[in-house]
């Protein structure tokens, strides 16, 4: 059973409560009381929240959430418990979790563990029994807070150290996390897509070759790349142009990835540009699609509250259709700042922001949300699709 059983009402912030294992202070100096869950201890960095209604293990293993703190608006997180394939990576990246209610017994086939254990194993810390309805209100307005998110089961607490704590981190502004989550060396993956029947397969059959720069990459992207036919090798955010080409790639992807894309871009953006002028088919998500963007000249701003959810519409301006999309990204592209030749391919319908892009005289697209993920379930796979087509024209 989780210690989380029998937690108070939720609360939104006030004076500190007797049965409070668990703290969130704010930078503003709002300190929030609930129970802890998970690892004992104390993290630090940006509050912010995910609507989603389910996935809650991809979203706290998803590399893109590293230094921050993950506001689950969904009250029943741990449901389904956890288990070892619905990872996105081995070291979560996230720095904390927060939860309306209690984490709710497991109850499905596939779990082998329970939330509250694996969080512990992952020494990830996690406070309950808050009204995150209110902090969500809070994030919309006011924009994502720095925070210190503190579980300490013998309720001792500096509170006025963990506020100055809040206060004096820098915050994702500036900040190059990609360079924390990628990997340290090249290695292969042909691992492909889950299905009900097999689990995950091999791609023993490659077609062509693709090279992925890991940015903070989601082990299901690489699943969709392997499972369109394509032998991937997995290169660090670091690599240069010379170290891509030397791997002789049919096409080059750029991976998704937490922090501040124009940080990352001191590095990225010229390795980029190189790439571009090979010819070679492109494809990037996220903050690959942001690297991108800046490498053609364009531009990035760090948005309020950023797009966290798998609910997000957003619309294909070539065709008219519009995609039910997974995000999570907090920096976004400016579509003016884009010069001519690029051509803006895919706007969300909740703020107008940008969500993709193409070259129209190279092989080279790009989108801010994540195919790879399944809210639709399966309207956004095309993109994966389009990205062979293009390998294998240029092939022909």
């Amino acid at each position: 059973m989780s210690e989380t059983q029998n937690t108070p009402a939720p609360n939104a912030s006030g004076g500190r409560r007797s049965w409070a294992t668990a703290v969130l202070a704010l930078a503003d100096g709002q300190l929030i009381w609930g129970h802890g869950i998970g690892a004992i201890g104390k993290a630090v960095g940006e509050v912010c929240f995910n609507t989603s209604l389910t996935g809650y293990q991809e979203i706290l293993t998803d590399p893109s959430y590293a230094g921050q703190i993950i506001t689950f608006t969904f009250p029943h997180i741990g449901n389904v418990g956890t288990n070892l394939e619905d990872i996105e990576t081995i070291t979560p990246a996230a720095r904390g979790l927060i939860l309306r209610a209690d984490i709710t017994e497991p109850s499905n086939w596939r779990a082998t563990q329970h939330l509250d254990g694996w969080l512990k194993a992952r020494n990830l810390i996690g406070i309950a029994g808050i009204d995150t309805r209110q902090l969500t209100r809070r994030i919309r307005d006011a924009g994502a807070p720095s925070g210190v998110v503190c579980h300490a089961p013998d309720k001792k607490f500096d509170e006025a150290a963990l506020i100055a704590e809040a206060k004096a981190w820098p915050g994702l502004d500036g900040m190059d996390l990609a360079i924390e989550v990628s990997c340290r060396q090249s290695y292969g993956w042909d691992e492909t897509r889950w299905t009900l029947e097999d689990g995950y397969g091999q791609q023993a059959n490659p077609r062509f070759h693709v090279v992925a720069v890991d940015y903070g990459a989601k082990r299901n992207i690489l699943r969709c790349l392997a499972s369109i036919g394509a032998k991937v090798t997995v290169v660090p955010a670091t690599a240069t142009a010379e170290d891509i080409l030397r791997h002789k790639p049919d096409g080059i992807f750029l991976s998704n990835g937490p922090g501040d894309p124009a940080a990352t871009g001191e590095y990225a953006v010229p390795v980029i540009r190189n790439l571009l002028e090979t010819e070679i088919p492109l494809f990037g998500i996220c903050l690959g699609h942001q690297l991108l963007a800046l490498a053609l000249g364009g531009k990035t701003r760090k948005m309020a509250i950023g797009h966290r959810g798998a609910n997000h519409p957003v619309k294909d301006l070539a065709t008219g259709k519009v995609e039910i999309t997974s995000q999570n990204h907090g920096f976004c592209v400016l579509p003016e700042s884009l010069p001519a030749g690029v051509e803006v391919s895919h706007v969300s319908l909740f703020d107008g922001s940008n969500e993709g892009l193409r070259l129209k005289d190279k092989p080279v697209f790009s989108v801010q949300y994540h195919p790879e993920a399944s809210p639709g379930p399966q309207d956004s796979h095309y993109l994966f699709k389009r990205f062979a087509d293009l390998i294998e024209k240029k092939r022909s």
